[in-house]
């Protein structure tokens, strides 16, 4: 089993200066939900910046080449027309075919990336920690020991930070 604390906070501000004394104490936070972005939490809790944008640009990439070539060996190679006298290897004409295949692979990468890092799709089995996670609300979730020795010490500053409804839960691994 493991142990956690979740509370709720109605106010950002206090979500904030809650998260940095948790950091200062090397208090191990699991997750922060919110309804919005906050600006500013990611830093607190050490986030790094994302790599989406990178995965991105070489699905992108690997699009805009596939597109190119493909129309490339298709009318030069596979089945070259005369088309009024105009060449096999016709640059202008595969722009607009390579351009939405570079932004349709973009896209498709993009999408999956986040799926697989944000550990979502059809085979994610998260728990669901309260059911009014984001209406309203911030909310957020601080991993406890097993021997129960930070208990009173996040409970307090949780509590300082006017949190409401602070609980201990558990759950298995």
């Amino acid at each position: 089993m493991r142990r956690y604390i979740s509370a709720y906070f109605e106010d950002e501000e206090n979500l904030l200066r809650a998260a940095k004394d948790l950091k200062e104490k090397q208090v191990s936070i699991q997750d922060v939900l919110t309804p919005f972005p906050i600006h500013g939490l990611d830093s607190i809790l050490g986030f790094k910046r994302s790599n989406i944008p990178m995965v991105g640009f070489i699905s992108g990439a690997i699009g805009c080449i596939v597109a190119f070539g493909f129309q490339s060996w298709a009318f030069i190679v596979d089945y070259p027309l005369f088309i009024g006298g105009k060449p096999h290897f016709a640059i202008p004409s595969f722009i607009p075919i390579t351009f939405e295949l570079t932004v349709l692979f973009a896209s498709f990468g993009m999408v999956f990336a986040f799926l697989i890092r944000s550990k979502l799709g059809p085979c994610a089995n998260n728990p669901i920690h309260d059911e009014r996670i984001t209406d309203d609300r911030f909310m957020i979730i601080i991993d406890l020991d097993e021997d129960g020795n930070q208990d009173e010490m996040v409970k307090e500053i949780l509590a300082k930070e006017e949190a409401r409804e602070i609980k201990v839960k558990e759950i298995e691994k």
